[in-house]
């Protein structure tokens, strides 16, 4: 769970907070020193950092040959630099590292926002959502590398205040009771959302 005042003040405007939240819920790690290295695909072992200087070294060794996400919003490192000594220990500070990552992750919200013609529904936008994550996670939309691609401007997708249904405290204390067609695409989507992925990561 982010913390409220470093959502605040790091995260981008364009962003809504709860929005933001998610986006960190399902693709970062609460470590912001958290180095993750893929190669081929396979989760590659490396040492846990105990410090910023120690993750650093960790990226600098991995990055150029492997994938390499780093901290909060595991923003992939290496993106757009031409040699690792262009790396900045900003990638393990917790709020430069949010910083960069909701930028980017609102850059891809808007090339999903495009493609699905920028509809101005919040009921859109759970499906551009879970788009917008899949592509964080791969790296690709529609074949295209979402990381290096130009920024297409405009505006994100109107955002609900939440993607998946977060009282759920309604429907556990009423069971028997149904769901409204809208919510159940949300929920639905939110469930898409995690089961995906976790097959995805194998």
């Amino acid at each position: 769970m982010l913390d409220a005042v470093l959502i605040k003040e790091c995260a981008d405007p364009s962003l809504k907070p709860a929005i933001v939240e998610q986006f960190a819920d399902a693709v970062g790690s609460p470590d912001p020193l958290a180095v993750t290295v893929k190669s081929g695909g396979r989760l590659v072992l490396v040492a846990k950092a105990d410090g910023p200087e120690k993750a650093m070294e960790i990226i600098r060794e991995n990055v150029g040959h492997a994938v390499v996400r780093v901290g909060l919003t595991q923003f992939p490192a290496g993106v757009g630099i031409k040699d690792v000594s262009e790396l900045k220990p900003d990638l393990v500070d917790p709020c430069a590292n949010l910083r960069m990552g909701t930028a980017m992750f609102a850059k891809i919200l808007r090339i999903v926002t495009k493609w699905y013609g920028n509809p101005k529904s919040e009921d859109v936008f759970p499906q551009i959502f879970e788009d917008a994550i899949y592509s964080w996670r791969t790296g690709e939309f529609e074949s295209e590398s979402v990381f290096q691609a130009e920024d297409p401007g405009g505006t994100v997708a109107e955002q609900p205040n939440s993607v998946v249904q977060s009282d759920t405290s309604t429907a556990s204390d009423q069971p028997a009771q149904p769901a409204t067609s809208s919510q159940s695409k949300v929920q639905d989507a939110g469930i898409r959302i995690d089961l995906s992925r976790v097959g995805g990561q194998h």
